[in-house]
């Protein structure tokens, strides 16, 4: 099984995860399930997220596309996040 991790800094928790949920089914359509939301202990505004990977080329689609760079400079990601496929 194939799983993707990514860690990233967000500006503010609540409003990254309101876009972050409405964007579900975005990842759904390419085979990425949620399995873990994490934040920092000492710095809430860290936050891991892993998933598992149902379509490893559509999942890698997925991570480079315009769209999800959208979504993620409007949900308040900051700099680059750390992608990583795993398994």
């Amino acid at each position: 099984m194939t799983h993707l991790l990514v860690r990233h800094k967000i500006a503010d928790f609540a409003k990254w995860k309101v876009v972050f949920d409405a964007h579900r089914s975005n990842r759904n359509q390419a085979g990425i399930q949620e399995k873990l939301v994490l934040r920092g202990v000492d710095d809430p505004n860290l936050v891991v997220l892993l998933f598992t990977v149902a379509d490893l080329a559509k999942a890698k689609t997925f991570v480079s596309s315009p769209d999800l760079r959208e979504t993620m400079t409007k949900s308040g990601v900051l700099g680059q996040p750390e992608v990583l496929f795993l398994s």
